[in-house]
């Protein structure tokens, strides 16, 4: 099954690489990894999706909690967060293609169908922008296949995820705001009690 985790991270060089290497370590596939910077000053949000059996979540959030440029990691469900993906997809449309010029006009008004918007027109392709659930997405490129459309080229960010509602002042407190209670800046300190050291295999590798 999918998981989808999201975590504050120290924003300095080498962060993907150890988060990365966690998981190659655990044998767990990543699915999608999205980072950028995030409210919080020298802060970075990381969205990961990965795949795994149902069980190993409390074991990968564990983990991620053992390397110090960890703040506040949280696995979420789509009921309890809004879950989006960009996607950007090139598709033939010039006059060589089977329905010609025609093609484009009908392009337009799948676009219109999915909510995407076109963001480039070349004589010979036409560029869409998606915004939306990773399921939309694929059943925009599945529609476009099937209707003998050529995708050229095909990007797609991966998901990023917010928990809804006032999920922030836990975040707050994991980062020791003055809007939150002072709390350690790496809360795995304070979570042995809920997530013991189950996993004494798992060690964070050396920095090179």
């Amino acid at each position: 099954m999918l998981h989808t985790f999201v975590a504050l991270v120290d924003d300095k060089p080498g962060v993907l690489t150890r988060v990365a290497s966690l998981f190659r370590r655990l044998s767990i596939n990543i699915v999608s990894l999205t980072v950028g910077e995030s409210e919080h000053p020298d802060t970075s949000r990381m969205t990961i999706v990965c795949e795994a059996p149902e069980h190993a979540a409390d074991r990968i959030r564990a983990s991620l909690y053992k390397l110090e440029i960890t703040r506040h990691v949280d696995e979420v469900g789509r009921s309890e967060a809004v879950i989006r993906e960009l996607c950007l997809i090139k598709v033939a449309a010039g006059p060589n293609e089977p329905n010609g010029l025609h093609s484009r006009s009908q392009i337009f008004e799948l676009a219109n169908v999915f909510r995407a918007r076109v963001v480039d027109l070349a004589p010979d392709s036409i560029m869409l922008e998606m915004t939306g659930s990773s399921s939309k997405i694929e059943g925009l490129i599945q529609v476009l296949r099937e209707s003998g459309y050529t995708i050229l080229e095909v990007s797609r960010t991966g998901r990023m995820a917010m928990r809804r509602g006032h999920h922030t002042s836990r975040v707050l407190k994991a980062l020791g705001t003055p809007n939150g209670d002072a709390e350690p800046a790496h809360p795995s300190r304070r979570k042995t009690d809920i997530i013991p050291n189950q996993f004494p295999n798992v060690h964070e590798e050396e920095a090179d």
